[in-house]
């Protein structure tokens, strides 16, 4: 693990493998989680692209640092803005770049902002609307019970839809995931998350090769949602995961990393 103090006030953590060559691959994970969320995809992508993980601002190790705590976000375009920096603090010009679930809507955000340093766009498990009245409302409760309580109660409730129950092993991994979270940082989210920007115009002036991946037993984002991002999209390729929910990537990590290994042929 790396540390970088970026231009943004944050003092993040990151790895950054660098790879053989090819395009650079850039991850970034969902809530309530952490860099580690992709191992199975530095695991295979890593001997042939420069694959970079960090963690959000608030989570993992970018919640501490020789600066102390980093700071809370305010708004859901402050992670772009995080990822922006950390693009030029390693020097990365252009990238693919990926993102599952509060992470794909990132992405989403990232592309607004600068389009002209992505090559290529991973949406897994994640839609691209502006949150209604009523999930406003929802992901601020979440957040004031987060801080009164801390991780566990949440993690315990979401486990099984984070990861199907038939996946034993992907679901206890993820838990231990979630427990670790720091509940203020997971709350600062969830209530940034609340105000995001709407993504549906920008998915359809997307103009380079996208990959829409969504577990077939996701229930937070379910396969029509995929469908209808897979539809907006200009050059875009969908694929459904059987046998997985919100988690496809440590649930079914063979299937989905296969789809990524087209996608980035494509970009190559």
């Amino acid at each position: 693990m790396a540390t970088a103090q970026l231009s943004t006030g944050v003092r993040v953590a990151y790895d950054d493998h660098p790879g053989t060559g090819g395009l650079p691959l850039v991850l970034v994970h969902g809530h309530p989680f952490d860099r580690s969320m992709w191992d199975p995809q530095v695991a295979a992508f890593a001997g042939t692209h420069r694959v970079v993980t960090f963690d959000l601002r608030g989570y993992g190790g970018s919640t501490t640092g020789t600066d102390g705590a980093a700071p809370p976000v305010t708004a859901f375009g402050d992670f772009a803005r995080d990822l922006e920096a950390l693009l030029d603090h390693l020097d990365v010009d252009r990238c693919a770049l990926g993102g599952l679930s509060m992470g794909g809507q990132i992405v989403m955000d990232a592309y607004a902002r600068f389009p002209d340093r992505i090559a290529g766009l991973l949406l897994a498990d994640t839609f691209p609307a502006a949150e209604t009245d009523a999930g406003k409302a929802a992901r601020n409760e979440a957040a004031d019970r987060l801080l009164a309580e801390g991780m566990k109660g949440y993690a315990d409730e979401v486990r099984y839809k984070m990861v199907a129950p038939y996946n034993p092993q992907a679901a206890a991994r993820v838990h231990r995931m979630m427990l670790a979270a720091p509940p203020q940082g997971a709350a600062a989210a969830l209530r940034a998350r609340a105000e995001r920007d709407d993504y549906r115009q920008v998915l359809t002036r997307v103009a380079v090769p996208a990959l829409v991946v969504v577990g077939r037993d996701d229930a937070y984002t379910p396969v029509a949602d995929a469908e209808a991002m897979h539809a907006a999209l200009p050059d875009s390729r969908l694929r459904v995961v059987e046998r997985a929910a919100h988690l496809p990537n440590v649930e079914r990590p063979e299937e989905f990393n296969a789809a990524v290994r087209d996608w980035l042929a494509r970009l190559a």
